[in-house]
């Protein structure tokens, strides 16, 4: 191996650990310092310092432990230059000082004790409310995902000075509002448990289907989601909504490789070649399904729509999918959330259960909503029911409407080329 090939072999090396375990080293900093602003910057130090060591000296046997003992004591430099050491940080100083005569095993040992509570604490503060959710998704990925400024304006086509302001924002209204780092109370938990898997399902969503930009799909951001998923899952394993979550990314994520053809277009849900879905992901997503359920949470939001998914995955061929079962999970899920998308998927449901006709005079009633006026969905779920209805030149407008409102460039064609087929 050549001396370039070993640089490049440890550039690596260090890529994959700094994604592996930047979220515990900011977040075990976090817990010490109270400042997450803080404890990402130390993180970000002490990768500094192993990109100018460790092509040198090699890849420690522990990199993890390496990381945390360097950042560590850059922490403790930071608090006595600072004078932190005379006032309200004393007890925190003590306890750096007294950890950094310990040995660098019984140093991390001690750490791992806490690191389960420490991502945990992270994971709400990075989602918290008091942010927006650009900003939340942003610091989510920064911090969690272990995501550089550039790869997150890449992953939702923003430009990179905008993404570095939200995560700057973001930790300064943290800092301003003097959020806790810590675990919500009873009380306080399920609205901030909903905000941090809306975030995460957020994410997932732009992997699944980009809002914009060239590509169908986005599979690192469905990656990031998932992992973050489950980690949360192993966090909070008594909460339903966790595991619903997790199931109905499982599984949607399984189609991935049959949604997109050789050219990267994009192939519609009964159009897939379902041998090519991944049944290691769709097993994976069942039993995460069945712990939802098993904890009460069957009719939660997100078990609700794992279970829509689990009748496609069940399904051996898109003629055999129990639409009716669909409709009338749709049906409960529209009961809980009260939106209109969600009633424009129950609307395709029903057609599919029932004809395209009672399909459309569901969609039909949804044209005045305001809220799905720029919803490219809309006109393209009425194009398709009118063109099954035999209403071409009607079925044709609807495309092309759909096709000016879609940001994104694959779906634009997709829907440009059904405009077309209906004037053949």
């Amino acid at each position: 191996m050549t001396a370039t090939d070993t640089h490049t072999h440890i550039q690596r090396t260090i890529d994959a650990v700094w994604r592996i375990e930047s979220a515990k080293l900011i977040a075990s900093l976090a817990r010490m310092l109270r400042d997450v602003g803080l404890a990402e910057e130390l993180a970000q130090d002490a990768l500094v310092v192993a990109l100018e060591q460790w092509p040198q000296s090699g890849v420690p046997d522990n990199p993890g432990a390496w990381l945390m003992t360097t950042a560590k004591h850059r922490a403790i430099d930071r608090l006595r230059r600072s004078k932190l050491l005379q006032r309200k940080h004393e007890e925190i100083a003590r306890e750096l000082e007294a950890e950094q005569e310990e040995a660098t095993v019984s140093l991390v040992d001690a750490l791992d004790d806490h690191i389960g509570d420490d991502l945990l604490r992270l994971v709400f503060v990075a989602c918290h409310p008091v942010l927006s959710t650009e900003a939340r998704v942003a610091l989510t990925l920064r911090l969690l995902g272990g995501l550089t400024t550039d790869e997150i304006a890449r992953a939702f086509l923003v430009p990179e000075p905008t993404i570095a302001q939200r995560i700057v924002r973001a930790k300064r209204t943290l800092a301003e509002k003097n959020i806790p780092f810590e675990v919500p109370t009873k009380e306080e938990l399920p609205a901030r448990l909903s905000s941090v898997l809306e975030v995460i399902y957020l994410v997932f969503n732009e992997g699944y289907s980009a809002t914009a930009g060239d590509d169908w799909m986005r599979p690192a951001l469905c990656e990031d989601a998932l992992r973050l998923g489950r980690i949360l899952a192993e966090l909070v394993p008594l909460e339903s909504e966790v595991h619903g979550l997790v199931a109905l990314m499982e599984i949607q994520a399984s189609r991935s490789r049959a949604r997109v053809g050789p050219t990267g277009e994009p192939i519609l849900l009964l159009e897939q070649d379902r041998a090519r879905w991944d049944q290691l992901l769709i097993r994976r997503g069942f039993a995460a399904l069945d712990r939802a359920q098993a904890l009460g949470g069957a009719h939660g939001p997100y078990a609700l729509q794992a279970g829509i998914a689990a009748c496609h995955a069940r399904a051996l061929t898109a003629e055999a999918t129990d639409w009716p079962r669909i409709a009338a999970l749709y049906e409960d899920l529209a009961r809980l959330l009260q939106s209109p998308v969600v009633e424009l998927n129950r609307a395709v449901a029903v057609s599919m259960a029932q004809g395209p006709a009672a399909g459309l005079i569901l969609v039909d009633a949804l044209t005045s909503e305001p809220t799905l006026q720029r919803y490219h969905l809309l006109p393209s779920v009425r194009g398709d029911l009118l063109g099954k209805l035999g209403r071409f030149d009607e079925a044709r407008a609807e495309f092309e409407r759909a096709a000016t409102l879609t940001r994104n460039a694959r779906e634009r064609e997709l829907l440009l080329a059904r405009a077309a087929a209906c004037s053949t």
